[in-house]
């Protein structure tokens, strides 16, 4: 990581593994838009929260996703670049699809509080990955310039992310997975 100013982290697949059944989470949304007598666009769990707010169901489809993953995030398994994370010495970042509360108590359950500077979740910013802003927030909240910062993540939606913004990107893995 020579040569960068800050880092940031993506939070589920990166930092930690949330405990999420988001086969369930999808049931869930579903079911909010059945009760508001809505028709979901698609079975698809991210379709369905990017309509909520033009059927009027933003905040109760954000509710939905935000209980699981804060039960996830209570739940969830430290993977290993959180050690990486402490052992740093800029400054550090989450930038995750989940809501910001999620990944604080995520990084509160796995002692990774201290370590990090900047946390902007889903619902931190007015948009959330792949476009850039949750990004360029992120590394704005560092102090950086996006030309001197790592993103830091396991999806190729990260990798597009991290493209649009103008950051340089490493995977956590042998490449993507997920979301």
């Amino acid at each position: 990581m020579t040569g960068y100013d800050a880092v940031v982290y993506d939070l589920d697949g990166t930092l930690v593994e949330l405990d999420v059944d988001w086969d369930a989470v999808a049931v869930d949304v579903r079911e909010t838009y059945h009760r508001a007598d809505v028709e979901p666009p698609g079975d698809g769990l991210w379709g369905m929260l990017e309509a909520a707010s033009d059927v009027g169901l933003a905040t109760d489809v954000e509710s939905a996703i935000a209980a699981h993953e804060h039960d996830g995030a209570r739940t969830s398994t430290r993977l290993a670049h959180a050690d990486e994370l402490l052992e740093r010495s800029l400054p550090a970042g989450v930038c995750s699809l989940n809501c910001e509360q999620a990944c604080r108590i995520a990084l509160e359950e796995h002692a990774l509080t201290p370590a990090v500077d900047a946390v902007v979740g889903r619902d931190t910013v007015a948009t959330w990955k792949p476009d850039p802003e949750p990004l360029l927030a992120t590394v704005r909240r560092l102090d950086a310039d996006p030309d001197r910062a790592l993103f830091v993540g396991d999806s190729a939606r990260d990798q597009r992310t991290a493209e649009r913004a103008g950051v340089d990107f490493e995977y956590v893995g042998a490449g993507p997975s997920g979301v």
